[in-house]
């Protein structure tokens, strides 16, 4: 249940017409500080990566998959904050599809500067996916600040670059506040004009029978379980598997791979 003093008809409101809520001064300094250096380690570690597979042009500054490195971001996913949030706008349980961190480098080229939505289906009145952006720095217009269409969650038809351009709204904000919007949503980072990278974490959370980016019970080491919390077990898909052999399947409701309350 969503705790006081949350404004849930505020939210319910906002995210049906704008696709979009702001949420102000969530995260403290300490566990700022913390994910921001952890990005730049998870960073590196996929640079080389996309750049030995020949993956790297268009990439720069961005990491997927963060989750493993034994840092502050797996912490994140263990105590998410907003979860009830999130139950609330799905009416039930959900998986996280993919969590990535995002450097964005002045002067950048990466893919996230077109226009885009993160989910391929048009299901309006029946979502399949939410995003969250966690600001790690403050996002200004001079830093690039993430344009969001507001309302384009509402039309099937993606809008035209020139459309896209004059009605995007450039969301600022401080570091510790967070985006919660519709995965529908169509948006994009701005170009960094300053002389800094500007750091955030993107998350996309979706219903259990969804297919995320990551096999995640398989990406992390194979005692990763044990030390998982009940909402990190959600989160991951532990509690959404498929049995992969009759024994596994015939179980009592304790020991199913995809949990009764999964809906």
């Amino acid at each position: 249940m969503i705790q006081p003093p949350f404004d849930v008809a505020g939210f319910d409101k906002a995210m049906a017409s704008d696709g979009l809520y702001h949420f102000h001064n969530l995260l403290g300094s300490q566990q700022l500080e913390a994910l921001r250096k952890d990005c730049d380690q998870v960073y590196e570690r996929r640079r080389a990566i996309q750049v030995r597979n020949g993956v790297d042009r268009g990439m720069e500054g961005a990491a997927h998959h963060v989750l493993g490195d034994d840092t502050s971001l797996d912490q994140f996913i263990a105590d998410l904050p907003l979860a009830d949030v999130i139950m609330h706008y799905f009416g039930g349980k959900y998986i996280l599809l993919n969590f990535g961190a995002t450097l964005h480098p002045p002067g950048g080229s990466a893919y996230t500067l077109k226009p885009h939505r993160d989910v391929r289906a048009w299901t309006a009145d029946y979502p399949l996916s939410l995003n969250m952006l966690v600001m790690l720095d403050d996002f200004t217009a001079q830093n690039g600040a993430t344009l969001l269409m507001t309302g384009s969650h509402l039309k099937e038809a993606m809008p035209t670059n020139d459309a896209f351009k004059t009605e995007a709204k450039q969301i600022e904000g401080k570091a510790g506040d967070i985006l919660l919007f519709s995965s529908l949503v169509v948006h994009a980072a701005a170009p960094n004009k300053s002389d800094r990278p500007r750091k955030a974490l993107t998350l996309c959370f979706g219903r259990p029978f969804m297919k995320p980016q990551m096999d995640w019970p398989r990406f992390l080491r194979p005692d990763a379980e044990a030390h998982l919390s009940p909402l990190a077990r959600q989160l991951l898909g532990y509690d959404a598997r498929v049995a992969s052999s009759l024994d596994e399947y015939y179980q009592p409701p304790e020991r199913w791979t995809f949990k009764q309350d999964q809906r």
